[in-house]
């Protein structure tokens, strides 16, 4: 997993206003390379002083908009660029690989997630005319080019975070204009889809909950298909769509994460972790381990603890 190279996105094109403003703040927020909580529970902001390696990563639903330096993330062969004129929505839990390919100690890379309530999309469909989609075999990530009004939304919430006081009654107003402006926005219908009450892209996301919940149990693909109300052609077909992954080698992936948080977080044994994630072979482990995260598990572990 070798750092790729990028142009740089920054020099092309300069920041403007807005933009400039919410890197400010972005930077206040954050005072050293890693991601910071704020006081609005579904924001957070990143800093990175440096590329970094193309690293694996459980993808959460969330909104991601990059506001200096860029990154990419790829799913399967499909790579998505975000940067000052891109953000990155992700509709599901995700396995991904993910990239700063664009920050300095000058120019460090800032950006901002907001996490994606199913509740609110599902609201806001209901309270305007937002439309429904129509690729119900969409992939759960995209892309789309940054507006103008949901820069606008977006700094004006950053705004608020200067007045906790008014964070309870103002804020939600703000979150809701933002997913409207991203419901609107050209790709919108990816996110609208999942608000669909029994649509097939529901279903998909239904059955990565399930696999999530009860990633540690043996995987039993009719089970799961009858859960979600499908064929186990239709789940097989519609799940690699949406993940680019079958059920197995998600909940496979799903195992492998968390295996390799035992094993940072809690300092596991390689066999320890493997055993904990339903491994019963610890040289299975290790080879599908070194296939995904790029290096046997103490090779790389050791690696993450030194860096």
């Amino acid at each position: 997993m070798s750092p790729m190279s990028s142009p740089n996105p920054i020099a092309r094109y300069p920041l403007n206003a807005p933009q400039t403003e919410l890197a400010d703040r972005i930077a206040r927020l954050s005072p050293h390379d890693g991601v910071h909580d704020t006081p609005l529970r579904q924001l957070q902001t990143i800093r990175r002083s440096a590329p970094t390696p193309c690293f694996p990563s459980v993808y959460e639903p969330r909104l991601c908009i990059v506001v200096q330096g860029s990154k990419i993330a790829m799913l399967g062969e499909q790579t998505y660029r975000y940067d000052p004129l891109h953000y990155l929505v992700v509709s599901m839990p995700l396995p991904m690989l993910a990239q700063v390919t664009d920050a300095s100690p000058e120019k460090p890379y800032l950006c901002l997630r907001l996490d994606i309530e199913p509740e609110l999309i599902a609201d806001l469909m209901l309270d305007t005319a937002v439309g429904i989609g129509s690729d119900p075999a969409a992939c759960a990530a995209y892309a789309a080019q940054m507006t103008p009004s949901l820069l606008d939304a977006v700094l004006r919430m950053m705004r608020l975070l200067d007045t906790p006081e008014d964070l309870n009654v103002l804020a939600p107003m703000a979150l809701r204009e933002i997913f409207y402006r991203v419901l609107l926005g050209d790709l919108g219908h990816h996110l609208r889809d999942l608000a669909v009450r029994d649509s097939r892209p529901q279903r998909i996301a239904q059955a990565v909950q399930l696999l999530r919940q009860h990633y540690l149990e043996p995987l039993r693909i009719e089970a799961l298909a009858r859960a979600v109300h499908m064929s186990v052609s239709s789940l097989h077909h519609h799940f690699k769509h949406a993940t680019t992954l079958s059920p197995l080698q998600y909940q496979k992936q799903l195992r492998l994460h968390e295996a390799r948080r035992l094993m940072l977080a809690e300092g596991l044994e390689a066999a320890a972790a493997a055993h904990r994630v339903g491994y019963e072979s610890p040289s299975q482990f290790s080879r599908e381990y070194k296939r995904l995260f790029g290096a046997p598990p103490r090779t790389e572990i050791g690696q993450l603890r030194e860096a």
